[in-house]
C-alpha cells in the first residue's frame, strides 16, 4: 500500500516471446471483434492473462482497446446509435466513480461474474417465443451504470454489452459500432481510474504503442470483411462468440 491508502499496481516484466504470442492475440481479436462484435476482448484479455498479474493486465487490456474500439469507431461512425449512447456514457461515468472509490472493497466479482453469466445464458438459449433483451434507450443510464463498475472490478465488458444489443432492430454495422462507442468510453474511464490506483501508463509507454498498433491493424481487416458478410451470418457468430464469453466467464466462477 502506499502513504494514501491506495494499492500499489504490479508493473509488467514481458520477454519477447510473450509480447510477440500477445501482439499476434490482439491483431486476431481486433478481427474477430469487428467481424462478430464479440469476443475479442476476451481472447485478448484471455491470453495477456498468461504473462500479466489481474491488475496490470486489466489497465493495459483496457489502453489497448481504446486504440482498437476507437478505430472501428471512426470506420463506422456513420452507424453509431447515440440514442443509446448517450445515456450509457453518463451512467458509466456514475459506476466507474462509484466503483473506484468505495465499491472496489465492497462488491464481490463472484456474484458480478454470476450475474454476467445470466444474462449471456439467456440471450443465447432463451426459445424463440420469449423477447429479446430490448432495453428503452433511456434506460441504458442503467447499463452504463452497471457495466462502469464492472469495467473497474473485472475487466471484461464484452459479454455484458453483447446481451443487451444482440437484438434484431439493429443492422450489423449498428450493432458494432455502438457498442465500439460504449467500450470506447468505459475503457477512457478506465484511464484515471488505474493512474489513481497506482498504475504508470508512461512507465510501459512503447509496450503499450506496439500493442495498441496491433489492435488497430487487425480492426481495419475486420471491418472489412464486416461490410462484406451475410447478416444471418453475422448474428450467428456473434451468439456463438457470446456463448464461447460465456465459457470464459462460466471458467472464471469455476476456478476462481
Amino acid at each position: 500500500m502506499d502513504k494514501r491508502g491506495r494499492g500499489v499496481i504490479e508493473t509488467i516484466d514481458l520477454d519477447v516471446f510473450a509480447s510477440c504470442i500477445i501482439i499476434v492475440a490482439i491483431f486476431f481479436s481486433a478481427i474477430i471483434s469487428s467481424v462478430t462484435g464479440m469476443a475479442g476482448g476476451v481472447l485478448m484479455f484471455s491470453v495477456m492473462g498468461l504473462f500479466m498479474p489481474l491488475r496490470p493486465l486489466v489497465a493495459v487490456h483496457g489502453v489497448v482497446q481504446i486504440f482498437n474500439n476507437a478505430a472501428r469507431c471512426w470506420l463506422l461512425r456513420i452507424e453509431v446509435c447515440w440514442a443509446m449512447c448517450r445515456p450509457f456514457c453518463l451512467g458509466a461515468v456514475v459506476g466507474m466513480t462509484a466503483a473506484t472509490l468505495f465499491l472496489v472493497h465492497y462488491l464481490s466479482e463472484t456474484l458480478l461474474l454470476s450475474l454476467l453469466l445470466l444474462l449471456i445464458s439467456y440471450s443465447v438459449f432463451k426459445p424463440k417465443s420469449m423477447p429479446q433483451i430490448k432495453i428503452s434507450h433511456r434506460h441504458f443510464f442503467w447499463l452504463g451504470i452497471v457495466t462502469g463498475i464492472m469495467a473497474i472490478l473485472i475487466g471484461v465488458v464484452d459479454p455484458l454489452l453483447g446481451a443487451f444489443l444482440l437484438r434484431d432492430d439493429l443492422r450489423k454495422e449498428q450493432i458494432v459500432a455502438t457498442k465500439s462507442l460504449m467500450q470506447l468510453f468505459v475503457h477512457l474511464g478506465k484511464v484515471p481510474a488505474f493512474i489513481f490506483l497506482g498504475f504508470s501508463f508512461l512507465e510501459h509507454w512503447q509496450l503499450l504503442l506496439v500493442f495498441s498498433l496491433s489492435a488497430v491493424v487487425g480492426t481495419r481487416i475486420g471491418v472489412y470483411i464486416l461490410a462484406r458478410i451475410d447478416p444471418r451470418v453475422f448474428f450467428i457468430t456473434m451468439k456463438a462468440a457470446l456463448l464461447l464469453a460465456g465459457f470464459r466467464v462460466f471458467y472464471q466462477l469455476i476456478v476462481g
